[in-house]
């Protein structure tokens, strides 16, 4: 659809949209990809595919389908040869602090996301999902088309195997 073709209600709930959800897309896309860069240029891709869909999403729906596209995105990125050659290389991982974290509390958020970075891409995207973005199980699985049961496993899951990267990085396995 071309520009002049949209709809004003189109383009006002885009600008919303942008205004409201382009922080929680960043920082789905940074928690995912663990690259200020790569998450900038998620966002912006996922902006863009909202603007050409050229059509209004239902009320409710938006952050959902905002954050499907992300994790959509993030993983066509992060399946790519190239990324998988050079982030699964990088030495250690970003984390964009609070301004009155002690340094204790940043390198424990720092394991956490090491940890993180470490489970397989659908344990990640539950744990980023629930935890970073509070959505709940049924958003999940209806953001993800699966069963409620699934994400509910892959959340279990996915704690276990924390617990046992976190514990392995403290007792230096």
């Amino acid at each position: 659809m071309e520009d002049s073709a949209k709809t004003p209600d189109f383009n006002e709930q885009f600008e919303r949209l942008y205004e409201q959800y382009a922080d929680d897309v960043l920082r789905m896309a940074y928690f995912y990809l663990a690259d200020r860069q790569k998450a900038e240029d998620v966002c912006q891709d996922v902006f863009i595919k909202l603007y050409t869909r050229g059509e209004v999403i239902a009320p409710g729906r938006e952050k959902a389908w905002l954050l499907r596209v992300t994790v959509n995105c993030c993983r066509d990125l992060w399946r790519s040869a190239w990324l998988k050659r050079v982030v699964l290389g990088a030495p250690s991982l970003e984390i964009m602090p609070a301004q009155e974290e002690s340094m204790e509390q940043r390198e424990e958020k720092a394991e956490l996301m090491r940890a993180i970075h470490k489970l397989p891409a659908p344990f990640r995207e539950a744990i980023l999902l629930h935890y970073y973005q509070g959505l709940g199980i049924s958003e999940i699985a209806q953001m993800l088309n699966l069963p409620e049961g699934t994400i509910s496993s892959r959340l279990s899951r996915a704690r276990k195997k924390l617990e046992s990267l976190l514990k392995e990085e403290a007792t230096g396995e």
